[in-house]
């Protein structure tokens, strides 16, 4: 199955059958993303970076409940994290991340507005 013009492929050991490891990693990354707000969070993230006090705003969530979810998404390797002066701000690591997140809602999207499938 060939992939279409211009769309990002895995190249490399990306492309390579996972093994037991691998798959207990990417299960690890879904288990933390079933959160509805952990999935918001990390969502925001995809448009840039973002410190807690936006991010509590942008999702409605208190800000020591996102404070907490950050933490569990950062332990996991989602998300990154820096100090800048007194505010703590969070960035995607990597555009696996990224892709992830905006597919799954787009798949989400369509699920929900009954808009056609597309490759």
């Amino acid at each position: 199955m060939s992939e279409p013009e211009g769309s990002p492929t895995a190249t490399g050991a990306h492309q390579r059958t996972p093994g037991a490891p691998e798959l207990a990693a990417a299960a690890g990354v879904f288990a933390l993303l079933a959160d509805p707000t952990r999935l918001h969070l990390v969502w925001l993230l995809t448009r840039g970076e973002s410190d807690v006090t936006a991010l509590a705003a942008a999702c409605g969530a208190a800000r020591p409940a996102v404070s907490q979810h950050l933490a569990k998404l950062r332990l996991g390797g989602l998300v990154q994290h820096r100090k800048d002066g007194r505010r703590v701000v969070y960035t995607l690591p990597d555009g696996h991340m990224r892709r992830l997140v905006v597919e799954a809602i787009s798949h989400a999207d369509h699920q929900v507005t009954g808009e056609p499938w597309h490759d």
